[in-house]
């Protein structure tokens, strides 16, 4: 390549339209390599992912960013469940071993969470739940299933409204496995279906220990309309072994402890 054919960054509007243009290809940048790439100071990159956050491209993270993507809608159950099945499959083992003797635990609807109920080996434990993907699914005569039944809807394979939500009212449970459709550090957890984001809401308040979410590594950075919990209210994190090192230590420096998939 001649030096006459390599882009002139150090103009502000050509280096951040770069900066998207990588963020948009990798889902994250990090301010060393673009200082690097750029030809110009950490500070000016700083400057620069500062300015694009407050224009909502972008959302900073430790020592980059990583791209605020948004969800319209929710993805029909029957095509989401076929996406990465290996990943939620390890995911959903990882969270059913948090689960102890004695435990009355909420799980709700979606994808990642169906995994959980084949793996749930311990004895005396009640588990509330919206996701009617549990029904058969649990083998171990040691757990109570509790269906939170309400209006079912189909393309979600979830339970949901009003008549759930008392079920829910009623129970004190010291765990909570819970689904998401987005994690945003800036914007919190986050659903494109209000009364998805109203009993998920409702099954944190009612939990007094482990608040646990599950997910891979593809929701962090997504963005929806309805919020249910800031990220801070997170106790635990599971998610794939894709997870990047620096992600992992901005959960964890909010208190949130990390599983990965491939760790024993």
């Amino acid at each position: 390549m001649n030096e006459s054919d390599v882009p002139q960054y150090h103009n502000l509007a050509a280096r951040q339209q770069r900066i998207l243009e990588l963020l948009q290809r990798d889902g994250h940048v990090r301010v060393p390599e673009l200082s690097r790439q750029l030809e110009v100071s950490e500070i000016t990159i700083r400057r620069d992912l500062t300015y694009l956050e407050h224009k909502n491209f972008l959302e900073r993270t430790h020592g980059g960013a990583i791209s605020s993507r948004r969800i319209i809608r929710e993805i029909n159950y029957s095509n989401r469940s076929d996406l990465e099945l290996e990943n939620k499959d390890a995911i959903g083992k990882k969270a059913a071993q948090l689960i102890e003797e004695g435990d009355t635990v909420f799980i709700n609807g979606g994808s990642t969470t169906f995994h959980v109920f084949r793996y749930i080996a311990q004895n005396s434990v009640k588990i509330v739940t919206t996701n009617a993907g549990a029904i058969g699914q649990v083998h171990n005569e040691g757990v109570d299933l509790i269906i939170a039944g309400g209006l079912y809807r189909p393309q979600y394979n979830t339970f949901g409204g009003n008549f759930t939500n008392e079920i829910i009212n009623q129970v004190n449970a010291s765990k909570a496995i819970l689904g998401v459709h987005g994690i945003s550090f800036r914007h919190g957890l986050t659903t494109p279906r209000q009364d998805a984001a109203e009993t998920t809401k409702l099954m944190i308040n009612r939990t007094r220990g482990e608040i646990i979410v599950v997910a891979d590594h593809r929701k962090i950075g997504l963005v929806s309309d309805f919020v249910t919990s800031p990220v801070n209210r997170i106790t635990t994190l599971i998610t794939d072994r894709f997870l990047d090192d620096n992600y992992r230590r901005d959960f964890e420096e909010l208190g949130i402890k990390v599983i990965l998939t491939c760790e024993e």
